[in-house]
Parts: C-alpha cells; structure tokens; sequence
C-alpha cells in the first residue's frame, strides 16, 4: 500500500493552481471577460475536478493504479461532479444564482466540460503512471539491496570458515611433526582472528575496511604460511601510502592470496614469491595478486575462492568491476582486481 504523501498532494495541487490560471488568462484573453471572476470559477471548478480524480483514485485502488475503465469512470464522474459544484461555489461566492452559466465561464459549456474530460483523463494518467513507476523503481531498488546485502553476508559467512579451516588442517599437520613450530602458528593464527574479529566488530560501513586493514589482515595470514612453509614462501606487500585509506570490502583480496599459495607456490619444490600489489590506474583501484608458481592452462582452480571474489565484485559493483586472471605453465599466475575509484578518494 502507498503511503499518503502530503509533499506530493501539494506539488500536484500546485500544479492545478497554475494550470487554472494559465486557463482563466486565456479564457479572459479571449472573451473580454473580467479576470478576477474567471480566475475564481477557473480555480473553484479545476480544483475541484482535481480533488475528485485524484481523491477518489487512492479511495479506489490505495496501491496505485485502479485500472483502465474504473479510472475512466472516475474521471468523468469527477469533471461533471467538480465543474457543477466549483460553478456553485463561485456563484455562491458572487452573488448569483446557484445554477447559473452565462456570466461566468465561457458560453459554450459543453465544449468546455469536453476539454475538462480530456485534460482530466490525461493528467489522472500522467500524475498516476509517474507515481507508479516511482513506486516500482524503488521497490526494485530495495530488493536489490537486500538481496546484495544477504548475499554478502552469507558469502562472507562462508569465506572465513573457508579459511580458518585450511589453516587448523595444516596446523594439525604441523603438530605431529615440528610441535615448537606448531605453537608459534597457533599463536600467529590467534593473532589473526583477534585482528580480524577487532576489525568486523569496529567497522560501520558494511562489510568494509581500508586497505590498509586489508593488507594488514594478508601480513597476518601469510605469517601463518611462511610458518608452515619456511623459506619457500616469500611475501611482498606493495601498498602505496596515498591509496592505504580507501575503503574496500573486507578480505577481498584473503581468496587470491589462498588460490596463489595452494595451487601456484605449494605445489613447486622450490616455492617462490607471492607479489601483492595496490596501484591507481585513472579512476580504478587495480589489486593485483602475482606468483611465480607452477601456474596452469587454464583457470581449473576456480573452486569457492574465485567465485565468491566474482560473485562479490558482481553484488558490489556489478559491469564497473571485475575479476582478471592470467595463468601460464611454468611462469606463475596472476589475478587482478579492477574496482571503481571511490568517489571521496578520486581526486586523492
């Protein structure tokens, strides 16, 4: 049901007050009549004809549009209705008779009630279609939002169990072989979720953080990493002061950094260097995530992390972002993230 707007009742009335004067200068203009009585029937009878329409159109159908024919009704019952009391009234008003016409508006009443009828089907329709597609508009608008809200949410639900399993796995593999080692992983892995759990608990603006937080949370992670695998891991964090403030979705980059150790550095005997990179390309932000690892044909790993990354990028920002990914056998992978430049940084 719509909701009664007294802002919107006064802007239509506003409306007909300058339509009904507009009316009455040409009737005037016309005829030779004086303008004062004119533009007092002009008013009395095209107010009253609006009331009529547009009153008994949210009597008829509180929702919006009450349909073709009920509307047409309406607007006929309305414009005779609304001409025969706003004549009443200004004659009442003036002195004259209740039912009398010929000193009042033009002579040729019925070509007027006819000009009544069609200007008060168009405008019923005008006033009513605007409302319609307002009301929709905004519906659609609110149905997207939440669903991109509950997508995010659950995907992010989804995204640091992810993690946090794979790093109790290797923590468990670690225990049985090297417990001192293992130890120090549980503390480093105890100082990422209080990090991380500190950062969702402060943060007020849905799911964001600065990439500084963002690179901060990749440090904690991948210390957790260099701990399992030693010095076949090796970690550059490129982060330009001038863009450490921007606001992005909290561990967008946590999924690309994951993808580049399990199936790019893991799996080559010699490791190699993870390459983290925050750069500013005209009005996009560009996170690139590079490794020198085994690499692949094709992108065949992209399994929760990738798709949760796109399907964010997708909710967040629709065409304006994507997700590039780049992979050679022997030469490593590289995944990039092209974002739109938040507006309150764009001249940063």
């Amino acid at each position: 049901m719509v909701a009664f707007n007294p802002r919107t009742v006064a802007r239509r009335a506003l409306i007909a007050v300058v339509f009904n004067t507009v009316l009455a200068l040409g009737i005037s203009a016309i005829k030779g009549d004086h303008f004062a009585p004119t533009l007092l029937y002009s008013q009395l009878i095209g107010l009253s004809i609006w009331a009529g329409i547009d009153g008994g159109r949210y009597l008829l159908s509180p929702g919006g549009w009450p349909g073709v024919r009920p509307m047409a009704a309406l607007v006929v019952v309305a414009v005779f209705a609304g001409y025969a009391f706003g004549l009443a009234a200004g004659n009442a008003l003036l002195g004259r008779p209740l039912l009398s016409s010929a000193n009042n508006l033009p002579g040729a009443t019925v070509g007027f009630l006819l000009m009544s009828l069609a200007l008060g089907a168009f405008g019923a329709y005008f006033f009513t279609s605007r409302e319609m597609l307002a009301i929709a508009r905004l519906e659609q608008e609110e149905a997207q939002r939440q669903a991109s809200e509950a997508r995010l949410r659950l995907l992010e639900s989804q995204l640091e169990p992810h993690m946090l399993f794979n790093t109790l796995a290797n923590l468990r593999a670690l225990i049985a072989t090297d417990p001192p080692r293992a130890i120090q992983m549980l503390d480093r892995l105890n100082d990422f979720l209080r990090a991380t759990l500190s950062a969702s608990r402060s943060d007020a603006r849905g799911g964001q953080h600065t990439l500084r937080d963002e690179f901060a949370r990749l440090d904690d992670y991948l210390s957790l990493m260099s701990m399992r695998m030693g010095p076949r891991l090796r970690v550059c964090l490129d982060l330009p002061e001038v863009l450490a403030p921007l606001p992005v979705p909290a561990l967008l980059l946590q999924p690309l950094v994951e993808n580049a150790i399990r199936h790019g550095l893991e799996p080559s005997a010699r490791g190699g260097e993870l390459h983290v990179v925050a750069q500013r390309e005209g009005d996009t932000l560009c996170l690139s995530v590079n490794d020198n690892g085994v690499g692949s044909e094709a992108p065949a790993h992209e399994g929760f992390g990738l798709t949760q990354v796109r399907e964010r990028l997708q909710a967040l920002h629709g065409a304006n972002a994507r997700l590039e990914w780049h992979s050679a056998p022997g030469q490593g992978t590289r995944a990039r993230l092209v974002l739109p430049m938040p507006e309150s940084n764009a001249t940063a």
